[in-house]
């Protein structure tokens, strides 16, 4: 079960919260703090208790907008430690999705907050906590980037896109279950997800290595099978990706 730390400066936004995570059968305990200052201290004693101590806390629902330190600066701070707890931003504002993205969060909840929503951002973190706690599960946790969809911001994780498409300072991304457009240039996504299999085989086209299932050379074109999809690959882009799907082939 989860040990929940919630922090919002407004103490009836805070109530509420603390209210819907309690009533979670998923949620062994939750405290809640009013301010940055509160909550870095709070975590502060539970990473030294370390994950199995009395003190631990295993994710924080942090709002953004606060008065000194916002969510965001609590995040970026947390990101310096080894096993930080997982973060889900609770917020009014749209307009930080990316920022939650770059730093890693589990979930990105608007207020207000339905209890239905809640439920879904807490069983996200629980798969997360279960899993790191599976002797066989790898470090680290699966990464996430946010998507629009109906006015809610849900987070797509990134091991079930495709490929992706760049359409001038956005970018597509094609999952089997549809596509999603997201505020990201191709060029930063081809930085970040380089180390997660996905290569740069076309301007307009940056793919997920495991994902491809056919090369076609065709006189002089290139091109692969993604699923039922066709992409091009340029001729810039052919022989590393021919060297890159080789030493896949061979172990």
């Amino acid at each position: 079960m989860l040990r929940v730390l919630a922090v919002d400066d407004e103490e009836p936004a805070l109530g509420e919260l603390l209210y819907l995570l309690r009533a979670d059968p998923r949620v062994r305990s939750a405290e809640g703090a009013t301010d940055a200052t509160g909550a870095l201290r709070r975590i502060g004693r539970a990473l030294e208790a370390g994950p199995d101590g009395e003190d631990a806390v295993d994710v924080v629902f942090l709002d953004i907008h606060m008065a000194g330190l916002t969510g965001l600066d609590v995040a970026r701070l947390l990101a310096g430690f080894a096993r930080p707890p997982l973060i889900v931003f609770v917020t009014a504002h749209e307009g930080f999705a990316v920022q939650a993205f770059d730093l890693k969060a589990v979930d990105y909840v608007l207020k207000p907050v339905r209890r239905e929503r809640l439920a879904e951002a807490v069983r996200r973190v629980h798969e997360l906590v279960h899993a790191s706690a599976a002797p066989t599960a790898p470090l680290g946790t699966p990464e996430h980037i946010p998507v629009e969809l109906g006015g809610v911001t849900r987070f797509v994780a990134v091991d079930d896109i495709a490929y992706v498409e760049a359409q001038g300072d956005y970018a597509r991304l094609h999952t089997d279950e549809g596509s999603h457009l997201v505020r990201v240039p191709l060029s930063t996504l081809e930085e970040r997800w380089a180390a997660r299999g996905f290569v740069r085989i076309h301007r307009s086209h940056l793919v997920a290595l495991g994902r491809i299932d056919e090369l076609r050379l065709d006189g002089g074109a290139t091109s692969v099978r993604v699923g039922t999809t066709e992409l091009a690959v340029s001729r810039r882009h052919a022989r590393q990706l021919r060297d890159l799907l080789m030493r896949r082939a061979s172990g």
